[in-house]
C-alpha cells in the first residue's frame, strides 16, 4: 500500500485529550481540556497530570540535543491550586536535573479565569526513567475480587448522577460489589473502595495513563459516609512498571480522618497481577459523615 493510500491511524479519546502541541516560547505546550472529561464542572485531576506529565515528557525528550532513555513517568508530587475547567490550557515546564537513571523537571498548567485573568491550576515536580523489565523484589498483592463481569458497571448508576460525572463515560468501569455499599446509601464505613478498570475506547494501558487510574474511581470518602466533592490538594504517584494490556485492578483506601482533610491511597495492579502504580493524595471534606 502507497503512503498516499495508507488508511490514517485512529485516535483514541484518551490519546486526544493529551495531546499538546508545542508553543512558541521554550517550554511552553498548549492543549484543551474537553468537557467529557469533568466531574460536577471541574476536570478530572488524573487527566489534568496526564496532559502535564505528556508535556513535560516532550521538553525532556525534546528540548536537548543528548539522547535519552527516559521516557517513562515514574514519580510525580503535584499540587492542585484552582479546579482546572473544560477549554484551553497552556503547561510551562523546565528540566531540573538530567541523571543517568532519571531525569526530573517541573511543570505547571495554566487557564485564564473567569475575568480574563490567567490562573495557576496545578504545579507539579516529575520524574522520568526507563520502566523496561522493571520488577519488584517484594509487592503488595492484588487483592482478591469477583471478575469483571460479576462486579457493578458505573453505567448502571442513575442517569442523574451520570450526568454530573461525565468522566465515567469514557472509562469501563467495574466496581466490587464488596466496596459499594455507598451506592445504594449503606457505606460500610471501613474506607475501602475497589474496582476493574479500562478505557471505553479499548486504549490499552501505558505509564502515563496508570496516573490517570490512580485518581479514577469514586472517593474513597463515599465509603465513609462522606458525601459532596472531595478536592484532591496535594497527589504523590509513583509508576512502578509498564503495564501489560488489559483491565487494571484498583485498590483504594483512608485510614486518617479528621480537620476537614483526609488521605486515599490508591494501588493498582496489571492484568497479570503485578503493581504497576501506587499513590497517596491529601483530599479535603465538607460534609460530615452521615449517622
Amino acid at each position: 500500500m502507497s503512503p498516499a493510500s495508507a488508511r490514517p491511524v485512529a485516535v483514541s479519546e484518551y490519546d486526544d485529550a493529551v495531546t499538546v502541541r508545542r508553543g512558541t516560547e521554550p517550554g511552553r505546550h498548549h492543549g484543551r481540556f474537553s468537557d467529557d472529561w469533568v466531574i460536577g464542572n471541574a476536570v478530572n485531576g488524573g487527566l489534568v497530570m496526564a496532559s502535564a506529565l505528556t508535556a513535560l515528557g516532550h521538553r525532556l525528550r525534546h528540548d536537548t540535543d543528548e539522547h535519552t532513555d527516559h521516557l517513562d513517568p515514574v514519580a510525580i508530587s503535584a499540587y492542585f491550586l484552582t479546579a482546572a475547567r473544560p477549554g484551553p490550557f497552556t503547561t510551562a515546564s523546565e528540566v531540573v536535573r538530567r541523571g543517568r537513571t532519571l531525569s526530573t523537571g517541573q511543570v505547571s498548567v495554566h487557564q485564564p479565569g473567569a475575568d480574563g485573568v490567567v490562573v495557576e491550576r496545578m504545579r507539579a515536580l516529575a520524574s522520568f526513567g526507563d520502566l523496561e523489565g522493571a520488577e519488584l523484589e517484594r509487592e503488595a498483592a492484588a487483592p482478591e475480587m469477583p471478575p469483571p463481569e460479576r462486579c457493578l458497571s458505573a453505567q448502571d448508576a442513575p442517569p442523574s448522577f451520570l450526568a454530573q460525572m461525565r468522566f465515567l463515560d469514557r472509562l469501563d468501569l467495574r466496581l466490587d460489589p464488596a466496596t459499594a455499599g455507598w451506592a445504594a446509601g449503606r457505606p460500610s464505613g471501613r474506607g475501602s473502595i475497589r474496582g476493574w478498570l479500562r478505557m471505553r475506547d479499548d486504549s490499552e494501558p501505558d505509564p502515563t495513563m496508570l496516573v490517570l487510574a490512580l485518581d479514577a474511581l469514586p472517593p474513597v470518602a463515599f465509603d465513609l459516609g462522606f458525601q459532596g466533592w472531595t478536592p484532591t490538594l496535594e497527589f504523590t504517584g509513583h509508576v512502578r512498571r509498564r503495564p501489560a494490556p488489559g483491565w487494571l485492578q484498583v485498590a483504594l483506601t483512608s485510614q486518617n480522618v479528621g480537620g476537614g482533610l483526609m488521605e486515599e491511597d490508591a494501588t493498582v495492579w496489571d492484568a497479570t497481577g503485578r503493581l504497576v502504580a501506587q499513590s497517596r493524595q491529601l483530599c479535603g471534606y465538607r460534609d460530615r459523615p452521615s449517622r
